[in-house]
């Protein structure tokens, strides 16, 4: 037997002028929305690519998806299927997707079937096949589903003649510059040892994950050969339109500088801008946190309000109750949200479907605000989103709440979001999750016992940028939603303990005050500024 000696392939001077030159790779849309930013722009044009994972997690879904997104009539696409379901059986389900278009059908998109030749003929028959396709019609697009169906059948060449059948494949496509996706059940284990994934120079990896009684699909893009895609699991969901793909880094490309200077909101509170030396700073991120019924909703619906009074658009997320209800009970407090969501300028977004990513949940958010130009947002409640979230994000939450928030401040949006803690009277934590270090801004909100009678309290805790007042004032809720109290003199210790201790006789100033007190503003005496306020 002869033993031919390797050939040298050290590039010749005109390689590495060619080289020198620095190629630009087009990118092409992958008509999946969610998908272009994660893979860094888009698909490399002329380049071989595997979508892979198990039966059900949109494999074919997303090569249509491409395909339709792509093929023209100077440019066709060719989808080769195998033995699998019948193309026309196929068609009949993905005509249901909003992506697909008939007219397309025989003009820019070709279908054949290559189960007769993979049953009955070798490895170079299959390839003939494909290749003279190729070359009759110049396609710009190329997808082969199921491409493991060929393996299977054409098993019995050997691992080195399937290995060999991949390169002359890729490397034929390349030469008629046709950007190619091979399309297969494969599982993870395989990716160490099959060859067809080192050939590769795109790997797009789907799964689907049962959790509890949740169903997740997630995308990897395990490789991309020449530029940089997000890495990570990133979510995807299907439905009318097709597959959809929620980044993991969303917001966090290209998010707005903060000016050195930066304006303050009003929370529709004057007691309260005034604690806050002004009022929120725009682009900030407040945490409201309180036991159930201390009116954190109202002052969240008076902050979405004063905004709309000044010309800012506002979204509301909610959880529990549904929009009417919403707008209904803002109605109770004298703030006509109907008003502004007739005329664009606020949307009230009802996210109670179970299974959710937070992913999805932000791409909600973000349209919203993309559609209503909103400067200000809502969540109400962090609970409650937890809630509506699949088992398995629920194990991420302080990660991707803090996703959420940088994403949605780095589109320039000043977040207020409310979270329900108990009153223990031991304790005065912030929130159940740790997160407060996640927010620029808190108010905490609290039940006190004082003479028999169950009243609310209010401290700023902290203000990121800024100074506040450290007094503990009272409040009440009236008609006209949140109050304020003015300073009153009081000689109780221990009030964030919510059974605070007197220290001095009871005075009559000290009775349950009126429903609907009426706020001052005036500076208390220096007799009284020595006594605690609440």
């Amino acid at each position: 037997m002869k033993i031919r000696k390797a050939q040298a392939t050290n590039p010749s001077p005109a390689m590495l002028a060619a080289i020198g030159a620095r190629v630009a790779i087009k990118q092409l849309p992958s008509g999946v929305r969610g998908l272009d930013d994660i893979l860094g722009g888009g698909i490399p044009e002329f380049s071989f690519n595997i979508i892979a994972g198990a039966p059900g997690c949109g494999k074919t879904t997303m090569a249509h998806q491409i395909v339709f997104a792509n093929a023209s009539d100077e440019r066709p696409a060719l989808f080769f299927t195998v033995l699998g379901e019948p193309a026309i059986k196929m068609l009949r389900y993905q005509q249901q997707y909003t992506f697909f278009d008939v007219a397309k059908l025989g003009k820019s998109i070709h279908f054949f079937n290559l189960a007769e030749i993979v049953l009955k003929n070798d490895l170079d028959a299959v390839y003939d096949e494909i290749t003279s396709r190729v070359a009759a019609m110049n396609p710009g697009i190329v997808v082969v589903d199921s491409f493991r169906t060929v393996i299977r059948n054409l098993g019995g060449t050997g691992e080195a003649a399937m290995q060999l059948f991949t390169q002359r494949l890729a490397q034929f496509m390349a030469s008629w510059e046709a950007t190619t996706f091979l399309v297969g059940e494969y599982v993870p284990e395989e990716v160490r040892d099959n060859p067809i994934f080192t050939i590769a120079d795109g790997l797009f990896w789907l799964s689907q994950n049962v959790e509890r009684n949740s169903v997740v699909r997630k995308l990897q893009i395990m490789k991309l050969r020449g530029q940089p895609s997000v890495p990570g699991l990133h979510t995807i969901r299907i439905s009318s339109a097709g597959l959809q793909a929620f980044s993991r880094t969303m917001g966090f490309i290209d998010a707005r500088k903060v000016p050195a200077r930066r304006a303050r909101l009003s929370m529709g509170i004057p007691e309260l801008d005034a604690m806050m030396n002004g009022g929120l700073f725009e682009g900030d991120s407040l945490l409201v946190a309180g036991p159930s019924g201390t009116g954190k909703s109202a002052l969240a619906t008076q902050f979405i309000a004063a905004g709309i009074r000044n010309g800012e658009p506002g979204v509301i997320a909610i959880f529990e109750e549904r929009p009417p209800g919403y707008t209904l009970r803002a109605d109770s407090f004298g703030l006509d949200l109907k008003r502004a969501q007739d005329k664009g300028k606020l949307e009230v977004l009802y996210l109670r479907p179970l299974d959710l990513s937070v992913d999805e949940i932000m791409q909600e958010i973000l349209d919203a605000v993309v559609r209503t130009g909103a400067r200000r947002l809502v969540i109400d409640s962090l609970v409650s989103l937890e809630m509506a979230l699949a088992p398995g994000f629920r194990l991420d939450f302080r990660e991707s709440l803090y996703r959420l928030i940088v994403a949605l401040t780095g589109a320039g949006v000043t977040i207020l979001s409310t979270v329900e803690v108990e009153d223990n009277f031991t304790g005065f934590s912030f929130s159940h999750y740790t997160i407060s270090f996640l927010t620029d801004d808190i108010i905490r909100l609290r039940y006190v016992e004082i003479d028999g009678q169950l009243r609310k309290i209010m401290a700023i805790i902290k203000m990121r940028g800024g100074d506040h007042s450290k007094d503990i004032r009272e409040y009440v809720i009236t008609k006209k939603g949140l109050v304020v109290i003015s300073p009153r003199s009081t000689e109780y210790n221990g009030l964030i303990t919510g059974i605070p201790v007197r220290t001095g006789p009871r005075r009559p100033q000290e009775d349950e005050p009126s429903p609907e007190p009426k706020a001052r503003a005036a500076t208390p005496s220096k007799k009284r500024a020595k006594k605690r306020s609440i």
